[in-house]
């Protein structure tokens, strides 16, 4: 609990620009809790940003339910076998 201070303080988006050029891709469901965060993540990369939305998906169920998984993983896939490939 000492450092619940900086955890509170800490801004996940604050040096999204850094990031550039490289490619970033979020995964989200479309019911998950935290897909405005995705969402702003998308917004704030100063280089090339995808969204790939899993209808459906809830923040949790991204982890363990096949219906959902198999679209990330296969979104991962072909996201980084093209990355690897320039």
């Amino acid at each position: 609990m000492r450092s619940i201070d900086r955890l509170v303080q800490f801004d996940a988006f604050r040096f999204m620009g850094m990031i550039a050029p490289r490619p970033v891709l979020m995964i989200a469901g479309t019911e998950a809790f935290s897909r405005p965060y995705s969402e702003k993540a998308v917004e704030k990369a100063s280089g090339p940003s995808e969204l790939f939305l899993i209808e459906g998906a809830t923040h949790m169920s991204l982890y363990d339910q096949d219906q959902h998984v198999t679209p990330a993983v296969e979104k991962l896939d072909d996201f980084f076998g093209k990355a690897l490939a320039v």
